[in-house]
């Protein structure tokens, strides 16, 4: 529930200790793991402890995007760079979300920031600091344009669930 070191780190470090290969890999496997032990301590713990260690304006943030937004926001939210994924995996404990579609969403969507962090951790050991500038540079601008843009976001996800909704018979 509290990480020795934090999620978002754990590509970089792996990236820079084994490569983008195996850092990728062996960051996967713990980040998966991570998730699924802090949404079991949800599951299991229930309302009563977990509602002790998410602040109460989170776990209601959360829950109004769950149940708007639904499944693309979750993948939305693992993707974006500093969000509180402990939280989320905490708070998504809580809910009806069958454990086998969480395993998928927190795997999946950790995945494209792990794999630039590793990418970032290797070319720091390999001492290559322009291409490592220009994936810092890039992460940034995208957090940017993602944090800047976010309202648009939120309803293209609106729009984009409320056409799936429409096609469901």
């Amino acid at each position: 529930m509290f990480a020795p070191v934090p999620g978002e780190a754990t590509g970089f470090i792996g990236g820079y200790l084994f490569g983008v290969t195996k850092g990728f890999i062996y960051s996967s496997i713990g980040l998966s793991a991570g998730s699924l032990l802090n949404f079991l301590v949800g599951r299991f713990l229930g309302k009563k402890y977990v509602r002790r260690l998410i602040p109460v304006h989170y776990f209601d943030r959360f829950d109004t995007y769950l149940k708007h937004q639904g499944i693309v926001v979750i993948i939305i939210f693992f993707i974006f760079p500093g969000f509180p994924k402990d939280y989320l995996c905490l708070f998504l404990g809580l809910t009806t979300l069958p454990l086998k579609v969480f395993i998928i969403l927190a795997s999946i969507g950790r995945m494209p920031g792990t794999l630039m962090l590793c990418f970032q951790g290797a070319y720091l050991f390999e001492q290559n600091y322009l291409v490592l500038a220009i994936l810092a540079a890039l992460c940034i601008v995208c957090a940017f344009a993602a944090y800047r843009y976010r309202d648009s976001l939120y309803r293209w996800v609106d729009k984009f669930n409320h056409q799936n909704q429409k096609e469901k018979p």
